[in-house]
């Protein structure tokens, strides 16, 4: 290792830090909120993107799946960057990589350019992420600012995917599309100028060697098997390029968990499986959002392309979501408290469930408060009462060594969970679509109601794991 990377660990942040905890809490926060919000900004923009640069309406989802996938896949590799080379570092090279994929992206001129900057935002968001809870534990005491800190942060990460739709449509409609790029330069290059001054910087932990071969098959493998989703979206169940896709996508995954078994540090730790709860908890965390960014998706093309709403109108659409996720996520610590995890997460889970299967139910003729507006306030409690829990149920009892392997494997779970159930609700779409009649508005709502009772299978799924948590002991 260079003289330039000292593995002195710094464990303590300096004098001038600790009185600034309010710029201290917003670099971190807001890479946060950053990472998160590319995960869906571009939502509302999709039509403008599809138009410009000549995607497909079943094409588009690869601009939320290549930054989703990369972000997932190299997520847990990005965690392991950082224990070696300092979480603090971790994070300002990857907000400062990410800032400029988000200028590549805002200038590209094809899809091809496109989609390559949103794999390189995905592959700095893998490198930021994971230490952003990290830092912000190291640099706020244990207590009350701590916990104030903490409660700020869930609060965020529980509505950020929600606000970037809303965000997403402000930038389309007063500027364009590619302002839902650039709206990340001078929010990264202002937390890449707060974090080295206000943020501590955390113990290097140097040895070891980086599970590469995980990272490349998994991440190839989760990859073959979303393309092989999407090609049948267009191409239908017979194309021999997709059946051959799903065969190499069966041979990478499986090399990646003998990898994961072999590894001297893998990516997974697999020992994580072995407490019942998290493991179930794990599952929810994959189908949760594999039904969430397909409402997402398909809810932003209903309300431009069906009934004609503008990008700005269609943001403040999802504020019925937005609102009720953030409260949520505020008040579950107390109802956490109260009622326990399992009844907190499984009344979420219903919620969830009650509102995607009312989406199920879309009609063209329908306007936005009869289609969409009850459905989206379900969903956003649901969520927000869903995740706290979860991620209690994953981190109780996890050993010291193994903390970081078990919230970077919560957020990969996320992220890939995500990115799969959108292809294959795509997929789904596409097959519905393909065999609908009427007009462009009824075909679509076709492919999109089955779409959303697919979603609706998702979240079912995630309630019956919940129910099958096994409540603590009241000794």
């Amino acid at each position: 290792m260079s003289t330039s990377l000292s593995t002195a660990p710094v464990t303590a942040p300096a004098p001038t830090r600790r009185h600034h905890p309010l710029l201290a809490l917003s670099a971190i926060v807001g890479t946060q909120l950053m990472l998160l919000l590319d995960a869906t900004v571009v939502n509302v923009a999709l039509p403008g993107i599809g138009a410009d640069l000549g995607f497909s309406s079943t094409g588009m989802s690869w601009i939320l799946n290549v930054y989703i996938l990369a972000f997932g896949g190299l997520l847990l590799l990005g965690s392991r960057i950082g224990d070696l080379i300092g979480r603090r570092r971790a994070l300002v090279i990857g907000v400062l990589a990410f800032t400029a994929a988000s200028v590549a992206g805002g200038f590209a001129t094809d899809a091809t350019l496109l989609l390559v900057s949103r794999g390189a935002q995905g592959a700095a968001a893998a490198l930021a992420a994971p230490s952003t809870l990290a830092l912000l534990t190291t640099t706020f005491t244990e207590g009350t600012e701590r916990n104030r800190a903490l409660s700020v942060f869930s609060a965020i990460s529980g509505a950020g995917s929600a606000v970037g739709l809303i965000v997403g449509g402000m930038l389309t409609e007063w500027g364009s599309w590619r302002w839902v790029f650039f709206i990340n330069i001078p929010v990264g290059l202002a937390i890449a100028a707060l974090a080295p001054r206000y943020v501590a910087e955390t113990a290097r932990h140097p040895g070891g060697r980086f599970d590469v071969a995980g990272a490349l098959t998994g991440t190839l493998g989760m990859a073959s098997l979303v393309y092989a989703f999407i090609r049948v979206a267009d191409q239908g169940w017979s194309d021999t390029r997709a059946l051959t896709t799903f065969g190499a996508a069966a041979a990478l995954l499986a090399a990646f968990l003998v990898n994961e078994v072999r590894a001297e540090r893998p990516l997974v730790v697999l020992r994580l499986f072995a407490d019942r709860n998290r493991a179930l908890a794990y599952g929810c965390m994959l189908l949760i959002p594999a039904g969430m960014f397909g409402v997402f998706y398909f809810s932003t093309q209903f309300l431009q392309g069906v009934l004609g709403y503008s990008p700005l109108r269609t943001g403040f659409a999802f504020l019925p979501l937005a609102a009720p996720l953030f409260v949520a996520a505020r008040t579950a610590p107390r109802a956490l408290a109260r009622f326990g995890a399992k009844r907190v997460a499984s009344v979420g889970a219903l919620l969830s469930l009650s509102g995607t299967l009312w989406l199920s139910q879309l009609d063209a003729g329908t306007g936005y408060v009869g289609a969409l507006l009850g459905p989206l306030a379900l969903i956003g409690v649901g969520v927000g009462f869903t995740m706290m829990p979860l991620n209690t149920l994953i981190l109780t009892g996890v050993q010291p060594r193994d903390a970081g392997s078990a919230s970077g494997l919560l957020q990969t779970m996320q992220q890939i969970g995500g990115s799969l159930g959108l292809s294959i609700l795509v997929t789904v779409f596409g097959t519905a679509a393909r065999h609908a009649g009427g007009g462009a508005g009824e075909v679509f709502t076709a492919g999109a109601t089955a779409a959303f009772a697919a979603a609706a299978v998702f979240t079912g799924l995630a309630l019956l794991l919940v129910l099958a948590v096994r409540a603590p002991s009241k000794r």
